[in-house]
């Protein structure tokens, strides 16, 4: 009899989390466009969900930044400028070199063997044609790699947030370098270059060489936003 309360009793937050976890997927992609209102009953209709657990998720996303309220007005999509997403870089940026530095002196000789070896295969998918959205992925999971080396949960859950809210954004500007490129292979040479100071135990180096890694593409925020907003109002396939 317990069993079967305590199933009943977590079914509900399951089926809260699914709804925030696709209302968040939603935002990240910004299905909902910049500023734009957002209507709960037609987006309840649309994911087949009460409005009650929507709520919910709704309230948790604008606390987590991927929405705003207005008292009276509702929620609404959140901007995209160059002014906020410059502050979520720096703030990955600084969040990034801290949690590596910490990670260099915190990892065990094994992982940072790991590591190594994850760079290492990785280098198959720096060539010509890969979509930026696998090498978003691939760049993510090594820097998610480097926090969770880290020991600092608290670090990593606000580099996920950040990594989530910035998504697009990056599609966009890997994308955009690899047209500069003509279509050519990019390289993950400034991941090697990180592991590299890690394995030499220099966290100062590390740290150093994470920041210039993101700090690099903060010329382009400008103009990667430009280019969002056309993909945005202009759907186009990645």
């Amino acid at each position: 009899m317990l069993q079967g309360t305590e199933n009943k009793m977590t079914k509900p937050a399951s089926r809260s989390d699914g709804i925030y976890r696709e209302v968040k997927e939603m935002a990240a992609r910004f299905d909902f466009k910049p500023d734009e209102r957002i209507n709960e009953s037609e987006l309840s209709v649309r994911l087949n969900v009460s409005r009650t657990p929507l709520r919910e998720a709704l309230n948790r996303l604008a606390s987590e930044g991927f929405l705003t309220y207005q008292s009276g007005q509702g929620f609404f999509c959140r901007s995209l400028n160059p002014l906020e997403i410059r502050n979520l870089y720096e703030a990955r940026a600084a969040i990034e070199s801290e949690a590596v530095r910490l990670a260099t002196g915190r990892a065990t000789d094994s992982a940072l063997l790991d590591l190594e070896r994850f760079i290492t295969a990785a280098r198959a998918t720096y060539r010509p044609g890969t979509s930026p959205v696998e090498l978003v992925r691939q760049d993510q999971d090594f820097h998610l790699r480097l926090a969770r080396l880290s020991g600092n949960g608290e670090l990593l859950k606000l580099l996920e947030n950040i990594n989530a809210r910035i998504h697009y954004i990056r599609l966009i500007d890997l994308q955009a370098m690899s047209e500069q490129h003509g279509g050519q292979a990019l390289d993950n040479l400034s991941h090697e270059r990180i592991v590299t100071a890690m394995r030499a135990r220099d966290g100062d180096g590390a740290s150093r060489q994470v920041r210039v890694h993101i700090e690099e593409r903060l010329d382009e925020v400008t103009n990667n936003v430009r280019r969002a907003f056309s993909l945005i109002y202009v759907p186009q396939e990645f």
